[in-house]
């Protein structure tokens, strides 16, 4: 039966009678008929809902029925009459939900706030540095064992992945560390021509790109390169749960999956670093030839003067601590991959932002431990 929604209004009395089926399966229509009804309880002073016409009643029709009564209780009193046993339980329920309102916005304190944060990065910090250090012991728990048994040691794949991060990397290592190095010597000669200097920029891209701006510029790109290809990998394995296989069939997945790309990386980048340096100086030669109208004989003799072993020493000394850091957060973040491709983004963009952090303070720590000690 169609519901309906009678109204009568005598002496500021205003009686409303439901009828038919306040029901889901009308609930278009009763919107309709309490929207009308609402304008009528606006002008009354009492309001009486007789419910004696009513033949069905679900939640939805109890619901817009005491919304309506509700309306006018702010102003006057409204009640049911002619109510059955049978729906009195389900409108006397209505009447103790949604008592209050919503709460009203607070206004955040912006001291409250700012310390939330700064707290939380400091909780971050910690369990981040937590599972770097998880993952260091694993790596040395593996190793271990593998100078106990070299024979457990994954050769094969320790050489294709030294192949994928060293060979594969070395063009555009070789292709950025040139561009620096000239862009390095291009920038000296400009401002250094200016005091009568211009053979002081070969001191400036010696010593910048043996001891600091080779390494870092490898480290960095390896990070991007390297450190993301790892985490995409160990993180799509993750989705597909082979590391759950593997641990069930008895191997450890830091000694068959991790330990060879860290290995690999450890051995690559110090390579790369050299590359990359002697194309540096190689870039940062030919502009002092071609802008800085130096020639190469002279640039090679004041080299020779600027620089020394130590310098490369330096370089070199970083290069395999900052592969080990590289290694060790893109695989703990590959592992942390959940099962969707969002988590795999989130892991792989947050392994490549932590990687570079950590280069730049271990970049950072050497520079001051070398000039303590002199070197």
């Amino acid at each position: 039966m169609m519901p309906l929604l009678n109204h009568e209004t005598r002496a500021g009395l205003l009686e409303l009678a439901p009828s038919g089926a306040w029901t889901a399966a009308h609930g278009k229509i009763l919107e309709e008929l309490v929207n009308r009804a609402g304008a009528e309880i606006a002008t009354a002073k009492h309001v009486t809902i007789n419910m004696v016409g009513v033949s069905a009643l679900d939640t939805l029709g109890a619901w817009l029925l005491e919304r309506l009564a509700r309306d006018f209780r702010s102003d006057g009193k409204a009640q049911f009459v002619g109510l059955t046993p049978h729906y009195r339980p389900l409108i006397e329920e209505m009447h103790h939900l949604n008592l209050q309102g919503p709460p009203l916005p607070r206004t955040p304190n912006r001291l409250l706030a700012a310390l939330d944060v700064v707290g939380r990065a400091f909780v971050q910090f910690g369990t981040d540095f937590v599972e770097f250090v998880d993952m260091l012991g694993g790596l040395t728990i593996a190793i271990s064992r593998i100078l106990l048994h070299p024979v457990r040691f994954r050769l094969t794949s320790a050489i294709y992945h030294l192949y994928r991060v060293g060979w594969q990397a070395v063009p555009i290592m070789a292709l950025i560390t040139f561009l620096i190095g000239g862009i390095i010597a291009q920038q000296g000669i400009f401002h250094f021509r200016k005091f009568g200097a211009d053979s002081y920029v070969v001191d400036m891209v010696g010593i910048l790109v043996l001891r600091e701006i080779g390494v870092l510029i490898v480290s960095i790109m390896s990070a991007g390169r390297s450190g993301a290809a790892y985490t995409a990998e160990l993180g799509s394995m993750k989705m597909r749960e082979e590391i759950d296989a593997l641990r069930t069939m008895g191997f450890d997945p830091i000694e068959v999956l991790i330990l060879p790309r860290v290995v690999a990386l450890v051995c690559a980048l110090p390579i790369l670093a050299f590359i990359g340096g002697m194309a540096a100086l190689y870039g940062g030669g030919l502009v002092a030839w071609l802008y800085g109208g130096m020639s190469p004989a002279a640039f090679i003799a004041r080299l020779k003067e600027a620089i020394s072993v130590t310098h490369f020493e330096v370089g070199m000394i970083k290069a395999p601590f900052m592969a080990l850091a590289i290694g060790t957060i893109a695989c703990s973040e590959g592992l942390k991959v959940k099962g969707s491709a969002e988590s795999l983004g989130i892991q792989t963009t947050t392994s490549v932002v932590k990687s570079i952090f950590l280069v730049i303070v271990l970049d950072g720590i050497f520079a001051v431990f070398f000039a303590s000690i002199g070197m």
